[in-house]
């Protein structure tokens, strides 16, 4: 499943610091706009502490985490919807993405310019907006007026299509981002999934902090997290410079000592993984075996045959049912056997609901 978190914000801001922690990828760090051209792409793995307990259980050949694409995308500007800047090439990247993880410079540092010449995290986060709900509003008007005539000749298609994209329009003219406009039926869910709005992407803002900060944050986070929980967003602070020095620390036992000494008891890359993993709305089903221990990305809310196609389509297509082990049942008993035994392995139809963590194993018949 292959899904994308794409890195943005304003020029030299953090991005691709962060980027350098989040990803085995190095992208070039430099003090000045645009240093990142093109985006730089680098599969991370969510960290999971469950596979590593199975693992010392099952002693499997090898442990397979999940993973999430990130996209490190060029620093945008104002006028960016209108081409300023690399702002369409910016702007076409974004769409690519399913996610966005908006980096927002909240710290000052005189050694570092800032594209605007202060530091105003509110400011930033407007002028991101703003590009992307033009953008936006390009989109719509550009389609607007064609479904209002297809609409008007009686297709019905089309009258959902004009009633979703001007709920939309109505959002982006008064400054909001499409995500804040909610629909309740399935065929206007399904029109506003099409338009493939800029704007109606979810979104995590990270507010990039001193290491002074790295805890419990400071004004300017504050102001974020505030905006944030009005706009229905997710908010977290990250000192990425500190989290640069973190991995590149050799030991774990050293990077352990660090976070110690800084107060936190996980790193904030680890931290900022699992939010975007949860961003996507996604969840982990597990197998456990001789051969591997590996975790399978879903989305929420997906029955046992989605789960099975997600191995391989030839599960889905001739399930007959899931052998399920709830994890604290499998940590409990300590086997497969035991668990059979105890009388806790649940056998599960085509309408069970996956639960995060659980572990499956599935039959099939083709």
């Amino acid at each position: 499943m292959a899904l994308k978190c794409g890195i943005v914000g304003l020029p030299n801001v953090g991005k691709s610091t962060l980027f350098n922690c989040l990803s085995s990828a190095k992208a070039q760090a430099a003090n000045f706009p645009f240093c990142t051209i093109e985006p730089n792409v680098g599969v991370i793995t969510v960290p999971d502490e469950r596979l590593t307990k199975l693992a010392e259980i099952v002693h499997p050949g090898r442990i397979v985490p999940a993973t999430c694409e990130i996209v490190d995308i060029a620093g945008l500007v104002k006028g960016a919807s209108k081409g300023e800047g690399l702002g369409n090439k910016f702007l076409g990247n974004i769409r690519e993405t399913d996610a966005i993880i908006h980096v927002l410079r909240c710290f000052e540092d005189d050694n570092i310019t800032h594209v605007d010449g202060s530091i105003n995290p509110i400011r930033d986060k407007e002028i991101i907006d703003t590009e992307l709900q033009l953008k936006d509003l390009e989109t719509i008007e550009a389609k607007l007026a064609k479904q209002q005539k297809a609409a008007a000749a009686g297709n019905k298609e089309a009258k959902i299509e004009v009633s979703v994209m001007e709920a939309y329009k109505d959002a982006l003219v008064q400054g909001k981002n499409a995500r804040t406009v909610t629909f309740e039926s399935k065929d206007e869910q399904d029109a506003a999934r099409n338009l493939f709005l800029l704007t109606s992407k979810p979104v995590l803002y990270v507010c990039n902090v001193d290491e002074a900060s790295a805890k419990s944050g400071n004004d300017f986070t504050r102001s974020i997290e505030e905006l944030a929980t009005q706009e229905g967003a997710e908010a977290m602070v990250i000192a990425a410079k500190t989290e640069e020095d973190i991995a590149e620390l050799e030991s774990y036992e050293d990077k352990q000592l660090f976070l110690e000494e800084l107060g936190l008891e996980e790193s904030g890359v680890n931290r900022l993984i699992k939010k975007a993993y949860s961003l996507l709305n996604l969840q982990t089903f597990i197998t456990a075996g001789e051969m591997e221990v590996k975790a399978w990305t879903y989305h929420k809310g997906w029955k046992a045959p989605q789960c099975a196609g997600v191995i391989h389509t030839d599960f889905e297509k001739g399930f007959i049912r899931a052998e399920v082990i709830k994890y604290e049942d499998y940590l409990q008993y300590g086997s497969e056997a035991a668990v059979r035994e105890a009388g806790k392995l649940g056998v599960e139809g085509k309408d069970y609901v996956v639960q995060d963590g659980d572990i499956m194993h599935f039959r099939f018949n083709v």
